[in-house]
């Protein structure tokens, strides 16, 4: 099978109301990831463009074709990819796909979102979710899930908030974070309710933004000293049906246990990873269903320091969705670029020494008490 792997990575500061549009910000991810590569849009074979607000917040649709043509990627397969929270990750997905099947040596990632339009918020209506009618939208999902959490485990409202406090003191070295201000678990859980338990500070930011790559097979990646290799990209829908955990979502682990099998190693063999903390709870219990701990041990993990930069296994070092911010079709894509960055040793500050294997793990929505698309993906050096 063709190898494939990640030749140039780009990505915009995260930030609320950037003076750039959906396409000037898509355009400057793809033109630093193009930069990083070292590679002519010429040479890109395929393309694909992850956006999920758009059609909503704008009524543009299909945006892709016209972003990739702003940085001179024309004539070849263009493909829009909308998958909630896991668009840009999916969009990876495609693309590694795309070139281990020989249909092109060559591929351009876009992840953007403009979330800040004036007069206009996140719409809702014609669902036919039984979720979305009881009102149980994402703060309100994530906040069963963690009452749940307590209930089974004895987990206090204090050790769900370490995990802000933690990430925002990784943003601190994240120059493209959208806050960067170390908070202490006072402010935490004196920030104003969202869903209890869970407080603002424990909820991840709306940002505008994009991030890109630049994937390439083996053959054109072989004279590149810092690529970065893919050793499995896994996207999981769930049954829907009986779900026999109602804490942890159960396409997260299949996923991450499938992308273990296809890469050869297991959790143990980890340096870095990204994962979804849109919510404190979330990253919780991401660190259970990927294996770095057993259930109810992800709020120990956090309190030992082990996902802590500089710990045995450092999770979200470039301040995670909660510091960072989640410009949401950005979001899979900004992983990728941070694990990238990390396995080259180009982190500056918050550099975990030593990494060699990452993963970037996300989730999107919601349903019937699993995830709508998990994606899991394993890059080594």
């Amino acid at each position: 099978m063709t190898e494939v792997h990640v030749i140039g990575v780009g990505m915009t500061p995260f930030q609320r109301a950037a003076r750039e549009d959906l396409a000037g910000l898509a355009r400057e991810a793809a033109l630093l990831a193009l930069r990083d590569a070292g590679l002519p849009p010429a040479e890109v074979g395929g393309g694909f463009f992850a956006n999920v607000l758009g059609p909503q917040l704008t009524g543009e649709m299909t945006a892709g074709q016209f972003v990739m043509a702003t940085v001179g990627v024309r004539r070849v397969p263009i493909v829009n990819v909308e998958n909630a929270c896991t668009s840009g990750s999916t969009a990876l997905w495609l693309a590694v796909n795309g070139i281990r099947s020989g249909e092109f040596d060559v591929a351009l990632v876009i992840g953007a979102e403009k979330m800040s339009v004036p007069g206009l918020g996140l719409l809702h209506g014609g669902s036919a979710e039984i979720e979305t009618q009881l009102g149980l939208v994402m703060p309100a999902s994530f906040a069963l899930r963690a009452i749940r959490y307590q209930h089974e485990f004895g987990a206090t409202e204090r050790q769900l908030a370490e995990v802000a406090v933690k990430n925002r003191r990784h943003a601190a070295h994240n120059p493209l974070a959208q806050f960067r201000d170390p908070v202490t678990l006072e402010q935490v859980l004196a920030s104003p309710l969202i869903a209890d338990p869970i407080t603002r500070l424990q909820c991840c930011p709306m940002a505008d933004g994009a991030a890109a790559a630049v994937l390439a097979s083996g053959r054109v990646a072989r004279s590149r000293q810092r690529a970065v290799r893919v050793d499995a990209a896994v996207l999981c829908t769930g049954s829907y049906e009986n779900p026999a955990d109602l804490v942890r979502w159960e396409t997260d682990r299949r996923g991450c246990q499938m992308a273990y099998e296809r890469a050869g190693i297991g959790p143990q063999d980890l340096d870095v990873v990204e994962c979804h903390d849109a919510f404190t709870i979330a990253e919780i219990l991401h660190t259970e269903s990927m294996g770095l701990c057993g259930p109810g041990e992800g709020v120990r993990l956090v309190e030992e320091g082990a996902t802590a930069l500089g710990g045995r296994i450092p999770v979200n070092v470039s301040g995670g969705l909660l510091s960072r911010g989640h410009p949401l079709a950005a979001t899979g894509c900004a992983q990728l670029v941070e694990i990238v960055q990390q396995l080259r040793g180009e982190a500056g500050a918050r550099q975990v020494e030593g990494a060699r294997v990452g993963l970037a793990e996300c989730m999107g929505g919601d349903q019937s008490a699993d995830a709508k698309s998990c994606t899991a993906i394993v890059v080594s050096r």
